[in-house]
């Protein structure tokens, strides 16, 4: 079986496109988890060492197959969803070429299976390596001219289910940072009321790509970083990019609000960050590895509202909670997701390891609203997380010395006060 398998896999290079179209569907089912046949597609792959491996003549035929006619993109582009689950294909699905491949067609909006190569960026990033290499790669674009629909067209897009703008479109290529491109793109393609009708996808999946990018030190100091790109108009404030994702938190797709929530937990392990995180964006902060200015990106309403529901509070407890949580309509429903409920308060956990972080949320009302949550949570891991916030909140504080502005870090090093980055 194996030997008939690998003469169907000489067909993924053939010169019809029908045999590659017929070659890719019978051999789609063998990258599913579990089937006996999946070992093929890792054949000679060896995890470490200090010599790069060379792919396997099939994952070489399989990305160039995602550039093909759409139904055999399709089966390729799932069958490197279904396969990048492995550790063993992180480096080929990262090396330049590709992966400036497919963060290209991800931004290009034409682009009709955008979505499962989001999957793929996805899969590939749950490692440190390709996270490394997403950080520093670039992206060829040519600036759109004014009164366009989008802003610029990634060249190295092309192919024939993500076509150019036209025949005739020329312009000067520019480099542009993939990860700025990305986080533009996907704050583009979604609102909260509707879905974006500009793209053929809906790029959910790039949350996951964004919390993924977040467990690296470099991943969140670019998160916490004020840039612009080339989608940044002259009249928009340079804002970090964390601050595009805040507004999805309480996103109607679990995918999406979930991988912003897990960003924001991740991003809060810098300390240094908190003031900034915390304060309304008329504040500036000055962090050690930002050369500008960071506005505060008062990420705690955002925080809240997924754990805040339709309850009443009187008048004494209304007064000390945030205005975007007081009055909210009767039809507020609290994030039904219990592993995203604890995400939320492992990040209010993790802003109470500094003295200004357990002080701004005992002014914003963090207690009412978790006290509130605690009288109807089931989940009894949400429950121990609540309480050990409410202890963090309520306990006595010695006399904070006066300080040069800079954060000082709580003393807390109990290994209960541990939490670990998703």
């Amino acid at each position: 079986m194996e030997e008939q398998y690998k003469e169907v896999f000489s067909f993924l290079h053939d010169r019809n496109p029908n045999a590659r179209n017929v070659a890719m569907a019978n051999i789609l089912p063998l990258t599913v988890a579990g089937s006996p046949l999946r070992s093929l597609f890792f054949s000679g792959m060896k995890s470490g060492g200090l010599n790069p491996t060379s792919d396997l003549e099939v994952i070489r035929d399989l990305k160039l197959l995602c550039r093909d006619q759409p139904a055999t993109a399709h089966d390729a582009f799932k069958a490197l969803v279904n396969l990048s689950d492995s550790h063993l294909l992180a480096p080929s699905l990262s090396e330049p070429l590709f992966l400036a491949f497919i963060v290209s067609y991800i931004l290009n909006p034409t682009s009709v299976l955008s979505d499962l190569a989001c999957m793929v960026l996805s899969n590939i990033t749950t490692h440190s390596g390709p996270c490394v290499a997403l950080l520093k790669q670039e992206i060829e674009v040519i600036a759109f001219p004014d009164g366009k629909t989008s802003n610029y067209y990634p060249t190295q897009s092309l192919c024939a289910t993500s076509p150019p703008p036209s025949k005739d479109f020329k312009g000067t290529p520019q480099k542009e940072r993939a990860l700025s491109l990305l986080i533009d793109a996907f704050a583009s393609s979604a609102t909260l009321e509707h879905e974006s009708t500009q793209r053929k996808g809906k790029l959910h999946f790039l949350a996951s790509v964004f919390a993924n990018i977040s467990t690296q030190p470099q991943g969140r100091e670019f998160l916490l970083t004020p840039c612009k790109s080339i989608c940044t108009t002259k009249e928009a404030k340079i804002e970090a990019p964390l601050s595009s994702l805040l507004p999805f938190t309480e996103h109607p797709d679990t995918i999406r609000r979930g991988g912003v929530a897990s960003t924001i937990k991740n991003c809060c392990f810098v300390h240094e960050a908190h003031k900034a995180l915390l304060s309304p964006e008329t504040d500036s902060f000055r962090l050690s590895f930002a050369n500008e200015p960071v506005p505060g990106l008062d990420i705690l309403p955002r925080v809240l509202l997924p754990l805040a529901g339709p309850e009443e509070f009187d008048l004494e407890d209304t007064e000390l909670l945030l205005p975007e949580l007081q009055f909210l309509p009767s039809t507020k429903v609290r994030e039904k997701d219990s592993i995203l409920r604890l995400t939320h308060v492992e990040t209010l956990l993790l802003l109470c390891t500094t003295r200004w972080g357990r002080d701004v949320q005992r002014k914003s009302g963090v207690y009412e609203i978790i006290r509130t949550m605690h009288e109807t949570e089931t989940d009894e891991n949400v429950i121990t997380h609540i309480e050990r916030l409410v202890n963090m909140l309520k306990r006595d504080e010695a006399p904070e010395e006066a300080t040069t502005g800079s954060i000082r870090e709580a003393e807390e090093s109990d290994e209960d006060e541990k939490i670990a980055e998703v």
